[in-house]
């Protein structure tokens, strides 16, 4: 790796950078991942001396790996005097040259190792895409250490012609080689062992096909509002937020056929293969909700539209389940019913395989209807695999219970389980495309809802609203039902 690698942040300034790249990073630095000459340049609008710009950094910086004070304070110290900031708009090229210089100036050559980091809203991508391109901070591969890397944060495009586009234009700037992008829920420490458990297990590939699992439901939830994201959330709403995405990226990686290896291109290569194989959604086999108010007494949390920054006649969902089918002869005729919202009751994301019922129950006279067993890979709050399955319950009688055996990562692994931005970026340094989405993958993904994104834009009422807290709307078990699947929710 080199020693003078550049990370150059554009959107320095805002939540995600200060929140969780520029975090992300002190921990890699305070585990020594980044080489000892490495710096770091944040651009954004808002004019702040580099002082101001390391004030800010300061407030969100942990001692995870450093719990000692004054080990973590001399750490901190170290890793902000490698902080620099250049103040422009994202569109100038007059202001990547400033930065340009400013890059020159500390790092002491533009040669070397570049790693640019697009933390803006997608409006702007391209604008400041086609800026950087004009200062001489990108420059084609060489070999060796000499190479330029993009990280760019979802949504890409809002349909599949857009995102197209999107891809289209950013190549002229960044080569397919060079653009990394990024889905942070792939960085979970769960998603990325779910492979782990999958391949380097007997006893579950066996079972993983529709002879044995009766359905497959894959569930993000936040028991808060849209917050200070209103403006960006009604632009997209949570189909293309959060379910063209994040569910699909969890889908992909619980249906995918085993890859030929554990490398980046064979695991992609499947990811796309079981894309592909999910025919288009249909609009009724999707629910559309939006928040409401909390009932009196439930905290007096307000509805959507009420938000500061919602138009109090948006349309936009805030709520989304639906079932999609992966057509292969491994998950024929299984549903697969993903959900995802926010003012829910509770913060869940989880994938859950719900097994057949066993053939024939010798036990029917005392413990008739035996509950199916269960898989459960919670991958947030309190990471951890459950699997639930029929015991005897002690004693001299003959008593069936669910029971539960559970593997809870805090319990079976006391260490610092690392954040997914630190697993993300330090793979990007490594030049590690394997938890990245490719440009097939990301069109794959996108044809499963684009017969259905222009009714969802177009349609003339409100989605059915739910109380804030609750389980979503009612047109959600109205789905399931008509599926044949059963809602409890995962633990």
């Amino acid at each position: 790796m080199s020693a003078q690698l550049a990370i150059i942040i554009a959107g320095a300034s805002g939540d995600l950078a200060q929140k969780k790249l520029l975090p992300a990073l002190f921990s890699l630095y305070a585990q020594q991942l980044l080489p000892a000459e490495f710096r770091i340049f944040g651009f954004a609008r808002t004019p702040l001396t580099d002082a101001a710009f390391r004030t800010r950094a300061a407030e969100h910086l942990t001692c995870r790996y450093t719990p000692e004070a004054q080990a973590c304070a001399a750490l901190m110290a170290q890793f902000l005097a490698r902080c620099h900031y250049v103040a422009g708009e994202y569109g100038s090229r007059d202001a990547f040259l400033d930065l340009a210089d400013r890059v020159r100036q500390i790092a002491g050559s533009l040669g070397g190792p570049r790693l640019f980091y697009l933390a803006i809203p997608p409006a702007i991508f391209l604008d400041t895409a086609r800026a950087l391109g004009d200062t001489g901070l990108i420059a084609c591969d060489a070999p060796g250490d000499d190479w330029t890397r993009v990280v760019i944060e979802k949504p890409f495009g809002r349909d599949r012609a857009s995102s197209d586009r999107l891809a289209a234009e950013l190549a002229r700037v960044f080569t397919d080689e060079q653009t990394y992008r990024i889905d942070h829920y792939l960085g979970k420490e769960v998603l990325q062992n779910l492979l782990v458990l999958r391949f380097a297990n007997q006893v579950f590939e066996p079972l993983w096909n529709r002879t044995y699992v009766r359905d497959v439901r894959i569930c993000w939830k936040e028991d808060l509002g849209v917050g200070a994201r209103a403006g960006y959330f009604d632009a997209y709403g949570i189909v293309r937020d959060v379910m063209q995405n994040h569910l699909m990226q969890m889908l992909a990686l619980t249906a995918m056929e085993p890859p030929v290896a554990f490398a980046a291109q064979a695991i992609r290569n499947e990811k796309v293969r079981v894309l592909r194989a999910i025919p288009p959604l249909r609009p009724e086999d999707l629910v559309l909700g939006q928040y409401a108010a909390a009932a009196r007494g439930a905290g007096g949390r307000p509805a959507y539209r009420a938000e500061p920054g919602v138009p109090p006649d948006s349309r936009t969902a805030t709520y989304a389940a639906a079932v999609l089918r992966v057509e292969n002869e491994r998950w024929r005729g299984v549903p697969f019913f993903v959900e995802c919202g926010k003012a829910l009751d509770g913060q869940l994301a989880a994938i859950h395989l719900r097994f057949r019922d066993v053939p024939s129950n010798i036990f029917d006279q005392t413990a008739p209807g035996l509950p199916p067993n269960e898989l459960i890979i919670r991958v947030q709050p309190d990471e951890g695999i459950f699997y639930r399955i029929v015991n005897k319950v002690p004693g001299l009688n003959l008593r069936l219970e669910p029971t539960e055996l559970n593997l809870r990562y805090r319990t079976a692994f006391p260490g610092v389980i690392p954040e997914a931005y630190e697993s993300l970026l330090l793979d990007v340094i490594k030049g590690d495309k394997s938890l990245f989405i490719r440009g097939d993958e990301l069109a794959a993904a996108w044809d499963i809802f684009d017969a259905v994104l222009p009714a969802v834009d177009a349609r003339p009422a409100v989605p059915e609203l739910y109380p804030y807290g609750s389980r979503g709307p009612a047109g959600r078990a109205q789905l399931a039902a008509r599926h044949g699947l059963e809602l409890e929710p995962p633990a």
